[in-house]
């Protein structure tokens, strides 16, 4: 009886040793997650005093309207990993005043893509009027893009994908998908090879460019990032290039 007791106690001593880590573990992974890297404030105020372009905040998503006519285009973005969805709105809203483009920036679940399972519909929803969907996305949020553009769930529409920075871990080859992939030459972390490495998994008609000068972060504004090559473009450079890129698929005028 006194040996059954022990190893009562120690069972229990061992339970509550492994309940104290995984409390322990959860904590500090939800206080990494929350460790965002935050969007440059001058970027963000350029953008939300653009008078072509209105910016509304919803509790997932930042959606980005022009105030003239809509091309009844429209494309939900995905934050990369810990990047502020704001973070982003500067980039953005360059498509938005040029060809009356709708932008849908989601607010990813932990501000991790790959723990955000909410239907590309949701997001969708956002902009009623919108007639053609694009997805897309910056770095891990690329990654999940890929996935929404193969399993985009019920009642959800994708005409196209594009990729900020990102390729794809599942294979849309045979896909009719119009498909934008931007890279940038001096992107330390998405690195010119690996888009070209896994660049057999997007459709034959994809247009794979790569941008002198860009690095990662230079998608958005949020400052350096560990690991990231140096770019030599402004960020108003930067802006533009991307900008006349996205006008050659999502600019085009549906309406």
């Amino acid at each position: 009886m006194a040996c059954v007791n022990l190893i009562l106690r120690r069972a229990r001593r061992v339970l509550a040793v492994t309940v104290v880590v995984v409390v322990l573990l959860v904590v500090a992974f939800l206080f990494y997650s929350s460790m965002v890297m935050m969007g440059d404030r001058t970027a963000a105020v350029k953008a939300w005093s653009n008078p072509a372009v209105t910016i509304t905040s919803t509790g997932h998503s930042v959606v980005l309207e022009p105030t003239g006519e809509a091309s009844g285009s429209g494309l939900v973005f995905i934050p990369g990993a810990k990047v502020d969805p704001y973070a982003y709105l500067y980039k953005l809203a360059g498509i938005v005043e040029s060809s009356g483009v709708t932008v849908v920036i989601t607010k990813p679940t932990l501000n991790l893509a790959f723990f955000d399972l909410r239907p590309l519909s949701l997001f969708e929803a956002d902009a009623p009027d919108v007639t053609r969907w694009f997805v897309g996305g910056h770095s891990l949020g690329g990654v999940r893009a890929c996935q929404l553009a193969e399993s985009p769930g019920a009642g959800a529409e994708v005409a196209g994908l594009v990729l900020f920075g990102s390729y794809c871990a599942n294979n849309l080859s045979d896909s009719n998908l119009d498909v934008l992939s931007i890279g940038g030459s001096e992107d330390g972390l998405s690195t010119p090879g690996k888009i070209r490495d896994a660049s057999h998994l997007l459709p034959g008609q994809a247009n794979l460019v790569q941008v002198d000068g860009l690095n990662h972060a230079g998608f958005g504004d949020y400052g350096t990032q560990p690991g990231d090559g140096t770019a030599t473009l402004t960020s108003d450079q930067e802006r533009d290039a991307i900008t006349e890129l996205l006008q050659s698929v999502v600019g085009r005028n549906v309406r």
